[in-house]
């Protein structure tokens, strides 16, 4: 069996660019997923992004931009392990956008089943939240991962 990838998709009822910028634009991001960034997605710039859940901030090296249709970034996906995500947006014939998340690898072994497991998780929320807010202007994280912090 060979290394460990992430795939989630869902699709969004609205066009492309406007899917885009709300992926890359932090102030708009901050609405369904990061607490803050500390600025716009820009290939070849790292940004930094924070969520209200964690108490750390992280780096992101943006690595590759293509204007309403790819978002490449570096992030730690795995403790002490720098995973490639790449965000793909697709046209759909109704005028939406299907948006395909996929990151990875990490080996086959304990470490690599546990970020596949939570990141898939985190995957698939990211665009549950993307999607309510694009569509429907509710932020679903907000107070949602309060029991976190009140754990620690």
């Amino acid at each position: 069996m060979g290394p460990l990838i992430i795939t989630a998709s869902m699709q969004m009822a609205k066009p492309p660019q406007e899917v885009f910028d709300a992926i890359v634009d932090p102030q708009k991001m901050s609405n369904y997923f990061i607490a803050s960034g500390s600025g716009r997605m820009v290939e070849g710039e790292t940004v930094v992004w924070a969520f209200a859940e964690e108490p750390t901030r992280f780096d992101i090296p943006v690595k590759k931009i293509v204007p309403d249709k790819e978002i490449h970034f570096e992030w730690e996906g795995a403790a002490q392990h720098q995973t490639q995500v790449k965000i793909e947006l697709t046209p759909t014939k109704s005028g939406g956008t299907l948006v395909t998340v996929t990151e990875g690898e990490l080996p086959l072994d304990a470490k690599g089943l546990k970020w596949f497991s939570q990141n898939t998780f985190g995957w698939t929320n990211f665009l549950d939240c993307l999607k309510a807010y694009l569509e429907y202007g509710i932020n679903l994280r907000k107070g949602a991962f309060d029991f976190i912090q009140a754990s620690s």
